[in-house]
């Protein structure tokens, strides 16, 4: 990394001079500068209005930059150690989705974790790729999904040599990383290129002491969300990219679907972010991993508990942890995760991440203070003593292995028909069906319904988990392939 360049961000400087202009604003937005909507300019403020603007000369523009959006961008890859960075202001889902269709064409294989987001398989219903999916392993006492075995991914390679790509979870949701240097080595051997989801591993760029990046380990395409871990504005991401993919065809691919209106509050925050990043982020991923740290430590203290970590580590399917994930296992206080989660939100004021069927999860960064990660720890403890009860009864397992009968483009865009979920046991799915966060599918399109998935998705409704990716927002009946 060149940190003497590190410390410059072209687009935030042009944006700063321009606003210096007094431009009669003869374009859109409609709002110019707020003067259109004065209760919104009022909310937001004159300086957020005031940059909300247009694409421009000065300014450059997001689907064929030539000036300071493309100095932005190779600063961007530079601090990131990739050849080629991308702006992305539809969040990191068009960031995975660019990599897919970047990778695969129709009919072409790509193997991939059955526990992606649900970005990913969306993407194949999309371009009609077709996966390989690795059952991920898991960890039966806390019930969820870990990575892939470097055996498992290998497996797959070998029964499936004309697949184009394989993709990488660094980390889960949960913070588990496989290990992604010897999958990309594997990968590469047989000449595939690796994708790496990367929506939570922004800091593994920056701090010290943990898991490997994706371009560190010789991935071909990453994408990273900034915004969740980075410290840019939501809805802000990069796809980062090695010579190995055309830095042109990517950007054709992306602007298949990327809107032609980029941005400009997300374009410069993205632009700040790096540069933060790159000048400061080891000291402050190094604080968030010490808050972390001290949490995990604190909880396992209250008992019933369990915040776990690098202890977990096997060097296969859980070769590595993130740190700075703050993961909780609470079934063993009786309480389901997102029961834990409603109770932190509606009680105490405290807006986690998620709460799953047996987990919650806790997004920590350098922008917490000490009284909020005690508050959240006191909160626990607090928790445990009101409500805890015995745990029997409650749903084990967060990961349910997948019965794959046809495509997720066949299924999705088949001739369906709505069926009683309850009654819907052998029928072939035709949607989604997945809890958000974390937005990892329960059913995705082409997968045959059990018995066991239907308890669970009950299991999830009962406990008051947000189900999404149905036709029906009541989630009552589920769209089926009519036969």
């Amino acid at each position: 990394m060149n940190y003497e360049l590190q410390s410059k961000a072209p687009l935030y400087e042009a944006l700063k001079k321009h606003m210096k202009n007094r431009i009669v604003r003869l374009d859109v937005p409609g709002h110019k500068g707020g003067r259109m909507n004065k209760e919104l300019k009022a909310f937001l403020g004159d300086q957020c209005m005031a940059c909300d603007v247009n694409s421009m000369k000065n300014l450059d523009n997001l689907c064929h930059p030539v000036s300071v959006i493309k100095e932005s961008e190779q600063l961007a890859a530079d601090a990131f150690g990739a050849d080629h960075a991308f702006f992305m202001v539809g969040g990191t889902t068009s960031a995975v989705q660019t990599m897919v269709f970047t990778a695969c064409k129709a009919g072409e294989k790509i193997i991939m974790p059955r526990n992606v987001h649900r970005s990913a398989i969306n993407a194949l219903v999309v371009c009609g790729a077709v996966p390989v999916y690795v059952d991920p392993g898991t960890n039966k006492r806390l019930g969820i999904p870990l990575g892939m075995s470097v055996s498992a991914v290998e497996k797959a390679i070998r029964e499936n040599p004309d697949a184009k790509a394989v993709l990488v979870n660094n980390p889960t949701y949960y913070g588990i990383c496989s290990d992604i240097r010897a999958i990309v080595k594997l990968a590469h051997e047989h000449g595939m290129l690796v994708l790496a989801d990367e929506a939570h591993g922004t800091h593994l760029y920056f701090g010290e002491g943990l898991p490997c990046s994706a371009m560190a380990a010789g991935a071909d395409m990453a994408a990273v969300s900034i915004h969740k871990t980075g410290g840019s504005l939501t809805q802000s991401s990069l796809l980062l990219c090695k010579n190995t993919v055309s830095e042109g065809y990517v950007r054709q691919i992306i602007n298949l679907t990327q809107t032609t209106s980029g941005s400009y509050l997300l374009m410069v925050s993205l632009d700040i972010a790096r540069k933060n990043l790159a000048m400061n982020g080891k000291e402050l991923f190094a604080k968030a991993v010490a808050y972390s740290d001290y949490a995990r430590e604190e909880i396992n203290k209250i008992g019933g508990y369990y915040a776990y970590g690098k202890e977990l580590e096997n060097g296969d399917d859980f070769y590595a942890f993130d740190s700075t994930k703050l993961s909780v296992h609470t079934r063993d206080i009786g309480l389901a995760g997102v029961e834990v989660y409603d109770i932190l939100r509606d009680d105490y004021d405290i807006q986690i991440e998620f709460g799953d069927i047996g987990n919650i999860l806790a997004i920590v960064s350098a922008g917490d203070r000490e009284l909020e990660i005690e508050r959240f720890i006191s909160s626990l403890s607090e928790i445990k003593r009101l409500y805890s009860k015995d745990p029997t009864g409650l749903f084990d397992h967060e990961y349910i292995d997948p019965q794959v009968e046809m495509s997720p483009q066949k299924a999705f865009y088949s001739d369906k028909h709505p069926v009683w979920i309850n009654e819907s046991e052998g029928q072939i799915c035709g949607e989604f069906v997945m809890c958000y966060p974390p937005g990892i599918p329960i059913l995705a399109p082409g997968e045959r319904i059990t018995k066991e998935i239907i308890s669970y998705i009950n299991y999830c409704k009962e406990k008051g988990c947000l189900l999404t990716g149905t036709e029906d927002l009541e989630i009552n009946y589920i769209n089926v392939v009519s036969e």
